[in-house]
């Protein structure tokens, strides 16, 4: 009996997220539409701030559709203010498909509307290419070290396409997300990396260090630190509402002056320095997730 009511919960849930995941962008991809029409400055300001608000009013109805099938159940730990007028910068641990969510959640008009770097290998999925176009999240190249070793120019070429896509950003205020370990934790994932760190894998910065280079007026990085009870992390599981049990603490990081306005392409100082205050973050982070599990 337990398995049909879980199955029917996760079942309804899908369903009520597509519908409203349908209805959100399709309302985007009509509004964008006049956008081609009329390419002016301050016409492209306008559909992006429009385009925002659309977008936190899709997130509110994914909210109350948590709130109604899986129950009130995220702990958020954060005592900070934010100014939804502002531009920021933001970063999490990657557990699961569902930090998505739970992140787009918890931010719902607490912060500017979340901007993903997403895979440029899941272009095909409807949902993600949409919100490239309609919202300016950017598809980004993973690339290994020893594909940068072997090829230099494959950073520049993701330098410019970051800075292109950041350039979009500047039109509303936004708030610019990466998943710094660059994929989910899994214990394989972990074991190959030997990552120094208890429950995080190794940070990869590139793309956070772009997109300061090419936006130096984000003062501040947003961290969040999420917390599963449950050990599930599958889609279904999520759906079903076995993870609906989660801690985010969220923190504030003021960005140090000698990170802004340099090029992360070719200047391997700001790299090096960037890299160091992301490892002391990730540091603090690392004890105070193992905090939180307990």
């Amino acid at each position: 009996m337990n398995m049909i009511k879980s199955n029917t919960i996760g079942l309804i849930t899908f369903i009520l997220i597509i519908m409203e995941l349908v209805i959100g962008f399709g309302t985007l991809a009509l509004v964008n539409v006049p956008r081609a029409l009329f390419p002016t400055t301050a016409f492209k300001i306008y559909i992006s701030k429009l385009s925002n608000k659309i977008g936190d009013l899709t997130v509110y109805g994914l909210k109350l559709i948590m709130l109604m099938m899986h129950g009130d159940k995220i702990k958020v730990i954060d005592s900070q203010e934010y100014d939804l007028n502002e531009w920021y910068m933001a970063m999490s641990n990657h557990q699961s498909w569902a930090d998505i969510f739970i992140l787009l959640v918890v931010a719902n008009h607490k912060l500017p509307l979340l901007k993903f770097f997403m895979k440029k290998e899941l272009a095909w999925i409807p949902f993600v290419f949409l919100a490239n176009k309609t919202l300016n999240m950017p598809f980004v190249n993973r690339h290994s070290k020893k594909e940068l070793e072997r090829n230099p120019n494959l950073r520049l070429k993701d330098y410019k396409n970051t800075l292109k896509s950041c350039k979009r950003f500047q039109r509303a205020p936004s708030t610019i997300f990466s998943y710094a370990e660059g994929t989910r934790l899994t214990e394989e994932k972990y074991t190959r990396q030997e990552s120094p760190y208890k429950n995080l894998l190794i940070p990869r910065i590139g793309g956070m260090a772009t997109a300061l280079s090419a936006m130096p007026n984000i003062n501040t990085l947003v961290d969040f630190s999420l917390v599963y009870k449950s050990k599930e992390r599958g889609a279904w599981s999520f759906l079903k509402g076995e993870m609906n049990d989660v801690k985010v603490l969220i923190n504030k990081h003021p960005i140090p002056e000698n990170l802004k306005n340099r090029n992360y392409s070719n200047d391997e100082e700001y790299r090096n320095n960037f890299k160091i205050w992301i490892e002391e973050i990730w540091q603090e982070k690392d004890k105070e997730i193992e905090k939180l599990k307990s």
